[in-house]
């Protein structure tokens, strides 16, 4: 019944800041009154799931007591700042609903989750109507007065209070936008639009959101990593876990109730054709030569994605109207031919760092592999397409390029990476070791399985060293872990995520058979994995062997911050081979790095951002007084041309992440998006600080290991050759 492919979650449960309004786009406003029949369905097969200990890694009673919690869980995701519900609201909903919730789902009569979310509606309709109506006075910004805008832990207000919370964020969106120099009349029209269409997406809400949203607060109060998904999200998730899908290769968001293109897929249709460039509006898109043109202004953005998808080799029609063009201009037809296009954002990249010459050490030449995901085509491969997407498969051409370079290290880039296939995360250890456990699982009921690298050889046998950081999870700790158990490498960067749970996604439409999808999926925690000495990365993940600065505090960010998250653990370790112990390479690995690192202008620019950042989180609020902002806008534009001036001077390149420029007041989609996606281009080709420091990292210890026999001896024992050659 559970389908054979177990997942690590690519996402990690977050908490929004924002409401559930931002999922949306604009469409038919037309919320059915309450569940269908097919979602009652649904609620009753997913409380089957999430209750029998056959399928559930750590199942729970549904009872009153979680009733409440899922009552609770509901409403944050609702309104996770508590802006727009009332203390009184919350508590008719804790009267009415919070020893019921859990008969309503047992029963499949989820009403409750409607009559909520229509008081939420009205709320929003109501604080977005009294935000517009600020914009019509005026704001004294020479007051003492600040704006306490994190409200995580704050208690529900009443409307009074509530008043007052929203005339001092509006306050706090007019000063941004007068600090970056904007007009009155330019803010009251970016400011009454931006609100406008807060509205405007709560009420084109559809009903499977609402029923989504509550049944992942049932879910989410099983373990963090549970979900629930209507079918179009399920579809989603797996184009994310196979980094493939079947359309034309555009990025798309919504813009002033106009679907925009952002970028195109490099290979894809929409970018051979050289028809689209970013900020062309789509306003109307038909089926094949002669389908229906149907006029997409104001839908959902994902009903116009759900249009132009579509099978390889058939055509889509789309009118167009281009960036520079007023919206009311005549459409331009542009006709293209779908195809599978591989998310090339998404996919494994390499490219070469040279460590210059230093204290009688040679230059060396370091190849870097970033991998932003574990992802396979699943379902490709079981149809034996010869080129399926595949993490294990790119990175292992790139080792192969690597070897004839005659590059003398490689560091595996595992920063950001949320995880993806288990399977990949195995076969891409392998990569690195000849043989033996990878990753130990612990299944519902307590049985434990070894999950081995059954390849013999590998694809790099040189100095390895894998750089992560909070944002590391699921499986790249079953990476980063593998490769510390069996002393194949230096972990370098910060203790990772802590996620050590495993997922396979269940079809809930396999049990009734049905020929189009009804019922969605469910993302199930089935098991916990281990490193292969016995050890767990839930709660505590991987620690790094040389350390940078901390960039998240763990308290905000990771596996423990989630109050039902399995505790730490260990089993018995499953015997393996240990290729070296850097233990006695450590303290000079980490002088040298102190030293370097203290004298390296960028890495230094990289501390002190990372501090300011970590103050600024760290604050519950913010002045609304425009003198004093402006004091602080100064400050930051003296630091920017400051910066600006020294890599003149120094010769380094220029910056547009570190040198940042100042805050525009704008949300994402107010901007220019030919502009945005220029930076964001821009960016990625920026000096990355703590990427080349890690290159110098390794490079030092080759060098150390190459002029010390005895280290060598120590670091790198008898397996040595089985582990590879880090002399030079």
């Amino acid at each position: 019944m559970i389908r054979n492919r177990l997942l690590i979650a690519l996402t990690l449960g977050l908490a929004l800041a924002s409401p559930l309004a931002l999922l949306a786009g604009a469409g038919d406003s037309s919320l059915p009154a309450g569940p269908s029949q097919n979602q009652a369905t649904t609620a009753r097969m997913v409380y089957g799931l999430l209750s029998d200990s056959r399928y559930a890694y750590r199942p729970r009673a549904l009872d009153d007591a979680l009733s409440q919690e899922i009552l609770t869980e509901y409403l944050k995701a609702l309104d996770p700042a508590k802006v727009f519900f009332t203390a009184q609201d919350v508590a008719g909903f804790q009267a009415a609903y919070a020893n019921r919730l859990d008969d309503a789902i047992k029963s499949g009569q989820v009403d409750p989750a409607w009559a909520i979310f229509s008081v939420y509606r009205q709320r929003v309709d109501e604080r977005t109507a009294y935000a517009r109506k600020q914009l019509k006075g005026d704001f004294d910004f020479s007051k003492d007065e600040r704006y306490e805008y994190d409200r995580k832990d704050a208690p529900w207000a009443d409307a009074a209070a509530l008043d007052a919370l929203w005339r001092q964020s509006v306050k706090n969106d007019w000063l941004r936008l007068k600090l970056a120099g904007k007009q009155p009349d330019e803010i009251r029209k970016t400011l009454d639009k931006r609100y406008a269409n807060l509205a405007t997406s709560v009420q084109q809400l559809k009903g499977d959101e609402v029923f989504q949203t509550f049944m992942n607060a049932y879910a989410g109060s099983i373990d963090p990593h549970t979900d629930y998904m209507t079918p179009r999200s399920a579809e989603n998730f797996n184009v994310q876990m196979s980094n493939s899908l079947e359309g034309i290769g555009a990025v798309l968001f919504r813009q002033d109730d106009v679907v925009t293109v952002r970028e195109m897929v490099p290979g894809g249709p929409a970018a051979r054709s050289g028809k689209l460039k970013p900020g062309d509006r789509i306003v109307g898109v038909g089926q094949g030569s002669s389908g229906e043109m149907k006029d997409v202004i104001g839908w959902r953005i994902d009903d116009v994605v759900a249009l132009i998808r579509g099978a390889a080799d058939t055509q889509v029609r789309l009118d167009v109207v281009p960036a520079e063009a007023p919206l009311d201009s005549k459409p331009q037809l542009v006709t293209l031919t779908r195809a599978k296009v591989r998310l090339e954002d998404q996919r494994a990249k390499a490219e070469t760092i040279v460590v210059p010459a230093s204290a009688g050490q040679p230059a060396r030449r370091i190849g870097v592999v970033k991998l932003p995901g574990f992802y396979q085509d699943f379902e490709a491969r079981r149809r034996g397409e010869k080129n399926y997407a595949s993490a294990t498969r790119d990175v292992a051409r790139m080792l192969a390029e690597f070897r004839a370079q005659k590059v003398d290290g490689v560091v595996l880039d595992l920063r950001g990476n949320g995880g993806g296939s288990l399977n990949e995360a195995i076969e891409l250890t392998g990569l690195f070791i000849d043989k033996g456990p990878v990753v130990q699982v612990r299944e519902t009921g307590g049985r434990v399985s070894v999950q081995y690298d059954q390849d013999p050889g590998v694809a790099w046998d040189g100095p390895l060293a894998v750089l992560v950081n909070r944002g590391s999870a699921s499986a790249s700790e079953i990476v980063a872990g593998a490769i510390k158990d069996y002393g194949r490498g230096l972990i370098i960067g910060e203790n990772t995520f802590g996620k050590g749970t495993v997922q396979t996604m269940v079809d809930l439409d396999r049990w009734p058979a049905n020929e189009t999808p009804r019922f969605g999926e469910v993302k199930l925690t089935v098991a916990q994995f281990f490193r292969p000495d016995g050890s767990s990365t839930q709660n505590k993940g991987v620690q790094p062997d040389v350390a940078f600065p901390t960039s998240v505090d763990a308290a905000e960010f990771g596996e423990s911050t989630y109050p039902n998250a399995l505790p730490w653990t260990r089993i018995a370790a499953a015997p393996h081979v240990r290729y070296g112990n850097f233990a006695p390479l450590l303290p000079q690995l980490d002088a040298l790095h102190q030293a370097r690192a203290a004298k390296d202008v960028e890495y230094q620019w990289w501390v002190e951002d990372v501090r300011r950042f970590r103050e600024e989180q760290a604050k519950k609020s913010i002045s609304l007084n425009e003198a004093e902002r402006r004091a602080e806008r100064d400050r930051f534009d003296a630091q920017r041309k400051q910066r600006a001036e020294e890599r003149e001077r120094l010769g380094l390149q220029q910056d547009p992440l570190l040198d940042a420029r100042p805050d525009d007041g704008l949300a994402a989609d107010e901007r220019n998006v030919a502009d945005s996606v220029a930076r964001e281009e821009a960016a990625k080709k920026a000096t990355d600080p703590l990427l080349r420091e890690s290159a110098a990292i390794l490079s030092d210890a080759i060098g150390l290991l190459s002029k010390d026999a005895g280290l060598a001896a120590q670091v790198l024992p008898a397996t040595r050759n089985a582990a590879g050659h880090w002399a030079d």
